[in-house]
């Protein structure tokens, strides 16, 4: 299969796409971010996904499939370049796909799709609407984004169109944004919670997508792997020390003191768990993850000890 994945220089895009190639699928990416080793044979085209000269590879290369992995979190790009890139980056693949005879895409999304609330149900599924987006009104392009990506299935009914909504990852390279959270040595609480946290290995995140790709699943699946296991023990599983602070003074010393720099608003997840039923994703593909809770947070551990994380 051809398969076409967009922002391939991401550390799970590039494992998926080594996985992929080494399976036997074609395969080639765009991403305006080098990928300076990847093999000769895996294209890497450095161009914007709304550009015009991304439809020109779409016109060329003819892919089978494309996994949209291109979208940007909170924390990385702000205002509205970052809607644009979500936004009106996922409506230009969409429409390239459609205009190109592409079979199948997979959405990249993220569980936060569903927010954080005090009123939330434990255990999310597929079809809940997001909520407390006013808390965060950063994720509100992300939602936007995945919003649009669901529409596919009944506006481009040719294109076998999945969203997958995946849980915090942790791995080896030690990013995301639950990894940027606990990097440093001390990792803030807020005072009186200690909420459940979902968590996924990284090459188990490969796992799950390259199975949905070949099993073409078509619909909206929450992905995830362990049990959630609460905040205080991930952060202690990886060698930190969390450090419980009133959530005005954590607010305060956010990007301080050695702590991480969250979004406004993102103590709510601090608070309250975002944790989702993966029932439905695993009739689909029959996916198991091969890392436990444990395994998970001493490889992180290992990948990034508390004397190297270089904060605190």
């Amino acid at each position: 299969m051809k398969v076409l994945i967009l922002g391939i220089s991401g550390g799970i895009a590039r494992r998926l796409a080594l996985r992929l190639h080494d399976s036997g699928h074609q395969v080639a990416g765009i991403d305006i971010r080098p990928w300076r080793d990847a093999p000769k044979d895996i294209p890497v085209h450095s161009v914007d996904v709304r550009k015009r000269a991304t439809e020109d590879i779409f016109r060329r290369w003819k892919p089978e499939a494309v996994i949209h992995m291109a979208t940007v979190t909170a924390f990385t790009v702000r205002g509205g370049e970052r809607g644009r890139i979500n936004l009106d980056g996922t409506k230009a693949v969409f429409d390239h796909c459609a205009a190109h005879g592409v079979k199948q895409v997979l959405f990249v999304g993220r569980h936060t799709f569903y927010g954080a609330a005090p009123d939330s149900p434990l255990y999310h599924s597929e079809d809940e609407p997001p909520r407390a987006l006013e808390a965060i009104p950063e994720l509100a392009d992300l939602v936007a984004a995945d919003l649009y990506a669901a529409t596919a299935l009944w506006r481009l009914p040719d294109i076998t169109t999945a969203v997958l909504r995946l849980v915090y990852t942790l791995g080896t390279p030690g990013t995301g944004t639950l990894a940027n959270l606990i990097r440093g040595k001390r990792v803030p609480m807020v005072l009186g919670y200690d909420p459940l946290f979902h968590v996924l290995q990284e090459e188990d995140v490969v796992t799950a997508l390259q199975l949905a790709l070949e099993k073409r699943v078509r619909g909206i699946f929450n992905v995830a792997g362990p049990a959630p296991v609460p905040l205080s023990v991930i952060i202690r599983g990886t060698g930190r020390a969390p450090v419980p602070l009133p959530s005005p003074l954590l607010s305060l010393l956010m990007g301080r003191a050695g702590f991480p720099r969250l979004s406004v608003g993102a103590t709510d997840h601090l608070r309250y768990p975002i944790v989702v039923d993966n029932k439905r994703f695993l009739e689909a593909t029959g996916f198991q993850a091969t890392y436990d809770e444990g395994r998970i947070l001493r490889a992180y551990a290992d990948a990034l000890p508390v004397d190297r994380a270089g904060l605190g």
